[in-house]
């Protein structure tokens, strides 16, 4: 009824909009008697409505558009940033001694890496053979931490920019199952062989993915906020040299 009620009002408001046109280009004619003159005029504007057409719904919305994903970015960075400060790394701390063929080595990123070392390691890490292992990390540990911040990504999830961003949605729902498994778990301490093989495959999606996240996050800060990438690198779960404090 709603809708029915709008097209009603456009067709009403086209309709005085053109007597009132209409109107107006009749006292034009009963004051100057020149039909001409309003002809031209008539067809030179009708002649520009495709050009500003143009201008209007393609090149101003395009840069509005534009605008606006770049602001929805920023937002969608600083709740990306929320994500790894209170989550993110320390899951990758976590995940890492589960790995049971990986090496830190090629991850401990310094302030020299260039948008090509992030580019380069993140295709590296297509290729890693994720050999996962529950028995090798600590698997209590690390349930109890997904159970306390399970509030936490329940709100991130609920974030309506995360639609603007398919990658990182995909490894927040990888890593919000594996919560979910652990989580559930009664007894961690006592898995059979079948439920150890299914959390590493849990681990192993959702490890994947937050590594891939995690060096696209960081080549975000080395770019425009190198102060935090200071920080990220003083934190990296990969270098078991890593503290906050300056030497």
């Amino acid at each position: 009824m709603k809708e029915k009620s709008k097209q009603t009002y456009g067709f009403i408001l086209a309709a005085v909009l053109i007597s009132l046109s209409a109107a107006l280009y009749f006292i034009h004619y009963l004051f100057f008697h020149d039909s001409h003159h309003i002809f031209l005029y008539l067809v030179g504007d009708i002649a520009f409505v495709p050009i500003e057409v143009l201008l209007v719904t393609v090149i101003i919305h395009k840069l509005l558009e534009e605008r606006d994903k770049r602001a929805m970015l920023r937002k969608l960075n600083m709740v990306i940033g929320v994500f790894f400060s209170e989550v993110g790394t320390d899951m990758l701390g976590f995940f890492k001694d589960f790995h049971a063929d990986g090496s830190s080595a090629d991850m401990l990123i310094t302030s020299d890496w260039k948008a090509e070392d992030f580019c380069k390691m993140q295709k590296a890490i297509q290729n890693i053979d994720y050999k996962i292992d529950v028995t090798r990390g600590d698997l209590c540990g690390l349930q109890e931490f997904v159970r306390n911040k399970r509030n936490f990504l329940l709100v991130i999830l609920e974030n309506p920019n995360l639609l603007e961003h398919d990658t990182f949605t995909e490894m927040l729902w990888a890593v919000f199952h594996f919560a979910d498994e652990v989580g559930h778990r009664k007894n961690i301490q006592n898995l059979s062989k079948n439920d150890r093989d299914h959390l590493a495959g849990d681990i192993k999606r959702a490890y994947r993915l937050l590594l891939r996240q995690w060096l696209d996050y960081l080549m975000h800060l080395k770019e425009d906020y190198p102060y935090l990438f200071s920080l990220a690198i003083r934190s990296n779960p990969f270098n078991p040299q890593a503290h906050i404090e300056f030497e």
